[in-house]
């Protein structure tokens, strides 16, 4: 049985994502989770708030609650949690957030869904207006940096996935006034159902970060079509 090893930068187990994932990578494929986050106290984690300057990051908590963190502070922890899924046997590890990361260190193919988004949008915007969904207006800025150059033109937008859903609705409909012909739900913790949501209303085809790497990740473990 294959062995896939996913790494959040929050806690795991990932119960809002896992599941849905597995539905893509099949039943054949046994996944171990790590978490960056995983027994650390609130005090703790309240102290990897992010500062001004700081690459801002958006994650998930075990009992449901999202935090806001700076990178910095968690590169070593997820390092650690490379090693130990490493360790459980994961014959692919794969980072389940969009981030930005340096390089880590991993003896087995590393995945990171930030580079396989990004190369499936830009295989398929050609000169289409791409808008952009990032879980918090404090990564606007680096999101634009990021998408420079997906498409004819670039709207980012913020609307949580951990939130309200009516501000994705609103993200949709202001990407739709803007004119987008393809849409990108650019955080892991977006769902199946947020996805159809938000495409209904923007009127365009979405990429949804999560089954984009799924997908690529059942390519790589399967022994098979």
């Amino acid at each position: 049985m294959p062995v896939l090893g996913t790494v959040t930068i929050g806690q795991s187990p990932r119960t809002d994502l896992i599941p849905e994932m597995q539905v893509i990578l099949g039943p054949e494929v046994h996944v171990v989770e790590g978490g960056a986050l995983n027994g650390l106290s609130p005090a703790q984690i309240q102290a990897f708030k992010p500062e001004p300057g700081d690459y801002v990051l958006v994650t998930r908590l075990r009992d449901g609650t999202s935090v806001k963190i700076a990178e910095k502070h968690i590169l070593p922890l997820m390092q650690a949690q490379i090693d130990k899924v490493v360790a459980l046997g994961a014959g692919v590890v794969a980072l389940v957030c969009t981030g930005s990361f340096p390089e880590f260190e991993c003896p087995k193919p590393l995945i990171e869904p930030q580079k396989v988004l990004g190369h499936v949008v830009r295989s398929v915007s050609g000169r289409l207006p791409v808008g952009v969904v990032v879980p918090d207006a404090d990564q606007i800025a680096h999101a634009e940096e990021r998408w420079q150059g997906a498409g004819r033109s670039v709207r980012v937008v913020a609307a949580s996935p951990y939130g309200d859903l009516s501000d994705l609705d609103d993200a949709a409909r202001d990407l739709k006034r803007a004119g987008c012909g393809l849409g990108v739900l650019d955080c892991i913790g977006f769902t199946f159902a947020m996805k159809k949501r938000f495409t209904e209303k923007l009127g365009a085809p979405c990429v949804l970060a999560r089954s984009a790497l799924a997908r690529v990740l059942r390519e790589i473990l399967s022994c098979g079509a």
